[in-house]
């Protein structure tokens, strides 16, 4: 079965970083595209950024420039480094696999306000 455990999220003030990380396990994490994506509430889950198994990425425009979204085959694991974070960030952020699986891990929140 699927698993997946995102980690890092927090309370950050406007401007402030995070690195996020996504535990993947039953699949085979290299062959997979993966995503991380976000729900603010209110809103539907959206894809924030991509990333091929060869390391070819994709970002939403709203975070273009300001997060990197970067995978570790060897340790089945993907990341997002936000900078520059904004208030309207603020949201649960899940990964995936790109189209997304059913299986959606519990989320972690970060939550953007001074």
């Amino acid at each position: 079965q699927v698993q997946l455990v995102e980690s890092g999220g927090g309370l950050v003030q406007p401007g402030g970083s995070l690195r996020l990380s996504c535990a993947a396990s039953g699949i085979i994490f290299r062959f997979y595209v993966m995503g991380w994506y976000r729900q603010a509430p209110g809103n539907q889950r959206e894809l924030v950024a991509r990333i091929s198994s060869g390391g070819t990425t994709d970002y939403a425009d709203s975070v273009k420039g300001r997060f990197t979204i970067s995978r570790s085959n060897a340790k089945n694991t993907v990341y997002l480094q936000m900078n520059s974070l904004k208030p309207e960030d603020t949201a649960v952020y899940y990964c995936n696999t790109y189209p997304p699986s059913e299986f959606w891990g519990q989320g972690t929140q970060v939550t953007v306000s001074s």
